[in-house]
């Protein structure tokens, strides 16, 4: 793509996102890494290699302005070698062989050698992926202004699945994406601009992304053709790009799929004549495709067709699905987003939240094991505060996942700033008390809990054809942060940050320092100004972005807070409601069942209670109400003038383009705060201890 010397800026502070690979001015940490990054000698020859080879070159070139020089592996003037230990000398360099047998398949080795008087690197792959990491790896510590002298780090990733789900349509759209259009589709065909696709591939492939589904997981009737000959050349295009970077492709398909495009009058998973149709198109993808990953599958939600309309559950279906993918290797993706999403909103004892349980529950050792079922982090729809969903370790003989969501839908849309991280993390960190105390989330994601067969996680992509690909430059962390967190879920959202600010911004102590406490502040703030104590959903219908307290509180989606002019809250106790708390392992249920022990920040959603009730804080439930939306309005004025103070230290394009963000932000955060004080004094009837400005 040629470009004029102005949008090449452009590319370069915003387009690069963490990959800038900025020239080393600093004249130190040049010279000590000058005299070792100049000399590559790379064993073996594949796809993968190549992309290894040709990011190492980019960056050292970059970060030096010198293009390092390749050698034979044999070459005494070799200072970095790259290769498989199958392919290395281990023994020359004291290294066991024996190790790496024992090692992941994506491990790798990053070591400093001292021999002869001569310093060198090895960056040895259990695989060629192992490679492509350790490759990556390297060029961050340079980044980073890591030493380099002693080096020797064993890297292994925690989760073997490490998926991203793109939810963009063919006519170019991308549901619930905030970043302009999709970079796959245009015009209801697949796109032929593949440059950006192969750059997306480097930075997925950079944070350790291993596997994409590349179509929205609500696949209507355009893309049920992705896995017909009309588009199957295509397909494989992309996944040709993807390879060279590690990662497998997955396409979501329409469970109806025999009848849309097959002539079948029937998708009925138990009909023979649909087993053989499915059989057969497993075969034609897997000819285009020879790696293909396998299919995501969103079915009998939110109107999708799926096994209940032939009175078959889900593990009919995803077995209908495992068995013809099964010789070729592949999984199948099942998503448990299940619920009613035609609910009378006068039946209280019915209880969105309890659905994906309920559903697959029962089902327990029902699946295939190349059957991974697909689980939000929460049991509602990624709200910026709710419990950790009670299916995790619920499921002790079936294969699972977890499911984030990068995109923001219900977390400022990529206008507001909310770094999720923080909220990962604490998702992670989780003990369902599944086989007793230590349980925890990532136990059970990292299959170590229940030696799954596949298990791992997932998420929804926040990017778009947007310049810096993600709308707002510091929702870039978001993705960056995703891919470090399910490589190593032991990382601290601290240190995530301070990598992202790092490579992406620079090493100016000011700007990390200022940026660090935004991206780290953020999600509390967001939570502040929105919903409060874990109720959730008072937004606007359909975009979901704003305030809309009463929006769902009708509606046949199944979304509540029943406040009314004595309290407000969800009562989802044993005794008198829904019985969701029961769900969980003890000692969780008792203390989400009692009011008592239940946490305030998730009070509401597990109880329903006056306004006056008194929170562990102190505070009663309706002062906390207006407080936090007073302090949060307060929190984005503090984030605008924290950002201001970076002008000029930062590039100007970036610099606007936050700056704008948070300017949105602003004025959200004030719709939030007004509307949610107002309402709720005028459903309480009672007033601000402070006297502070609400409209009556």
């Amino acid at each position: 793509m040629e470009m004029s010397l102005k949008e090449d800026i452009v590319w370069k502070e915003s387009y690069a996102c963490w990959l800038q690979y900025e020239r080393i001015k600093d004249s130190i940490w040049y010279d000590r890494y000058v005299s070792l990054c100049q000399n590559i000698a790379i064993i073996g020859d594949s796809s993968i290699l190549h992309s290894a080879l040709q990011e190492l070159r980019k960056g050292l070139q970059s970060m030096f302005d010198k293009e390092p020089a390749i050698y034979d592996y044999e070459s005494k003037k070799t200072s970095i070698i790259i290769g498989t230990y199958k392919h290395i000398h281990l023994q020359d360099y004291g290294l066991d062989k024996d190790a790496f047998e024992k090692m992941n398949e994506e491990s790798y080795l990053i070591k400093a050698i001292t021999n002869e008087e001569k310093e060198s690197l090895l960056l040895i792959g259990k695989s060629d992926k192992g490679v492509l990491y350790a490759t990556h790896h390297f060029l961050r510590l340079i980044q980073l202004r890591e030493s380099l002298e002693q080096l020797d780090i064993n890297e292994s990733p925690k989760n073997q699945l490490r998926m991203l789900n793109q939810w963009d349509n063919m006519d170019a759209s991308v549901e619930r994406g905030y970043s302009g259009h999709s970079i796959f589709y245009e015009n209801n065909q697949i796109t032929q601009n593949l440059d950006r696709i192969k750059d997306y591939a480097r930075l997925l492939s950079s944070v350790g992304i291993n596997a994409i589904s590349i179509n929205n997981v609500n696949v209507w009737k355009v893309e049920t053709k992705l896995i017909t000959s009309e588009f199957l050349p295509d397909v494989a295009k992309i996944a040709d790009i993807f390879r060279a970077y590690g990662i497998k492709i997955f396409l979501s398909i329409n469970f109806a799929s025999p009848i849309e495009i097959g002539q079948l009058t029937t998708a009925d998973p138990l009909d023979p004549e649909v087993k053989k149709w499915w059989k057969e198109k497993a075969e034609e993808i897997y000819e285009y495709i020879p790696d293909f990953g396998g299919f995501v599958v969103k079915a009998d939600s939110e109107h999708r067709p799926g096994p209940f309309s032939y009175n078959r559950d889900h593990a009919d279906g995803a077995n209908l699905l495992a068995q013809a993918l099964d010789p070729f290797g592949g999984i199948v993706v099942w998503r448990c987003f299940v619920y009613n999403c035609l609910q009378d909103w006068r039946d209280r004892s019915t209880d969105r939240a309890r659905a994906a349980y309920d559903h697959f529950k029962l089902l327990d050792g029902k699946f295939l094991d190349n059957v991974i079922l697909q689980v939000k982090n929460g049991p509602m729809d990624f709200q910026v505060r709710e419990p950790v969903s009670p299916l995790f370790g619920a499921l002790e003989k079936t294969n699972q996942m977890m499911e984030f969501q990068v995109a923001q839908e219900y977390t400022g849309q990529q206008k507001d700033l909310c770094f999720l991280v923080p909220l990962w993390k604490e998702v992670l960190e989780f003990d369902t008390y599944a086989r007793g105390k230590g349980s925890t989330v990532k136990k059970i994601v990292d299959g170590s809990l229940y030696n799954y067969t596949f298990s791992g996680i997932c998420a929804v992509s926040n990017i778009g054809n947007d310049m810096n690909w993600t709308g707002h430059t510091l929702a870039q962390a978001n993705l960056f942060g995703y891919g470090r967190l399910i490589w190593n879920p032991d990382l601290e959202s601290e240190e995530i940050a301070d990598e992202w600010i790092r490579s992406t911004f620079g090493h100016n102590p000011f700007v990390v320092k200022q940026i660090k406490q935004m991206l780290l502040d953020s999600w509390s703030i967001y939570e502040n100004y929105t919903a409060p104590l874990g109720v959730g959903w008072m937004v606007n219908p359909g975009h979901h972005y704003g305030p809309n307290i009463d929006g769902y509180e009708y509606s046949v989606w199944g979304t509540y807070h029943f406040a009314d002019r004595d309290g407000v809250g969800v009562d989802r106790t044993l005794e008198t409601g829904t019985g969701y708390a029961g769900q969980y392992f003890s000692p969780n249920k008792e203390m989400y069942n009692a009011l008592e022990t239940c946490p305030d920040e998730l009070l509401l959603f597990f109880h329903h209670v006056p306004y006056t009730y008194e929170l562990k804080s102190g505070e009663t439930v309706i002062q906390h109400i207006y407080n936090t939306h007073f302090k949060g309005v307060e929190q984005v004025k503090e984030l605008i003038e924290k950002w201001t103070e970076l002008q000029g230290k930062v590039d100007e394009v970036r610099f606007l383009n936050v700056l704008e963000r948070l300017n949105l932000q602003l004025d959200n955060a004030e719709e939030w705060r007004d509307q949610i004080n107002t309402y709720f004094y005028r459903k309480s009837g009672i007033m601000d201890e402070k006297n502070r400005m609400i409209y009556s």
